[in-house]
């Protein structure tokens, strides 16, 4: 027999008031589908990883249909840097030929999927890992930039080798988790009409996979607090015409106009809210879905 003291400690009260709080989120987000882009800082540090982990799968639990989309830059060079493989990039994108593009699948649907599938399955839930290639996911095509050269004004076209675009997502193996207890870990690489192996900007894919399933949600982890103004502070909602004019303005500059870019096409194509987090933040995710406080900055329809 065990007793104890009638006594309700503060911090299991708190405990309480949270999960109290989470349930509207819960029922209004029952049943829908949240596409999350992993990356940065939050996948190369055990106990994020350990965190995020434990957030997809209660996102699960709850009914949500959590699909995780990754990168893997880092330890893409990391490894090229090993087998002496000199890699350059152009405008952000690893210019990738034949050699390179092995590695890249290596990397990305080997050691790092399998290393995101095992940490969500220790921690009880079912994943199983992907690529683009798997189901025909991504079907995709060469992409290609210009550059233009400040003697001639003539604008050139970039070989980057075997990086790519999405095309078409078929979301036939995705419909077909999202009605069972698994949850897909996909790696950003697709299949060309020959057969062709590309790599795929991590963020691109995401957001063509959350357009392709009118998600409900896009989240995309990164290793800043999310979008900040002139000030830096944190701007924690945008419509996307006030999201076009920060661009504008200079407001969004750098790295992060790709992602918003990627946001707002994300939601011209059904997606309904678009999320930029902090990965730095343990249990991120679940700050920002089920807390009126919220982590990030979401932006939405007008």
């Amino acid at each position: 027999m065990k007793t104890k003291e009638i006594k309700t400690p503060d911090a299991w009260l708190k405990t309480a008031a949270t999960l109290s709080e989470a349930l509207p989120y819960m029922r209004q987000f029952a049943g829908e589908t949240f596409v999350v882009k992993y990356g940065g800082h939050a996948m190369g540090d055990a106990g994020l990883a350990r965190k995020f982990a434990e957030d997809i799968v209660l996102l699960k639990q709850v009914g949500i249909n959590p699909i995780v989309v990754h990168g893997g830059g880092p330890q893409i060079g990391k490894m090229l840097d090993r087998l002496k493989i000199q890699s350059s990039f152009v405008d952000g994108l690893r210019v990738t030929d034949s050699a390179t593009v092995e590695i890249v699948e290596m990397v990305l649907s080997g050691s790092i999927n399998k290393q995101i599938v095992s940490e969500i399955n220790a921690a009880g839930g079912m994943a199983v890992g992907l690529s683009g290639k798997d189901g025909q996911l991504i079907e995709a095509r060469k992409l290609t930039r210009t550059v233009r050269d400040p003697d001639s004004n003539i604008e050139k076209i970039l070989d980057l080798g075997f990086v790519g675009e999405p095309v078409r997502i078929n979301p036939t193996l995705l419909h077909e988790f999202a009605e069972s207890h698994i949850i897909p870990v996909i790696a950003p690489i697709g299949i060309g009409a020959e057969g062709e192996t590309y790599n795929i900007n991590a963020d691109t894919a995401a957001g063509a996979i959350a357009a392709a399933l009118a998600a409900a949600k896009l989240m995309v982890l990164t290793d800043v607090a999310g979008v900040l103004n002139k000030d830096k502070q944190l701007i924690s909602e945008l419509t996307v015409h006030e999201a076009h004019k920060l661009m504008k303005d200079g407001t969004i500059s750098g790295g992060m106009i790709p992602k918003i870019e990627m946001c707002i096409h994300a939601i011209e194509h059904d997606v309904e809210a678009a999320h930029i987090l902090d990965g730095r933040l343990p249990h991120v995710l679940l700050l920002e879905t089920f807390t009126t406080y919220g982590a990030g900055t979401m932006i939405h329809r007008e």
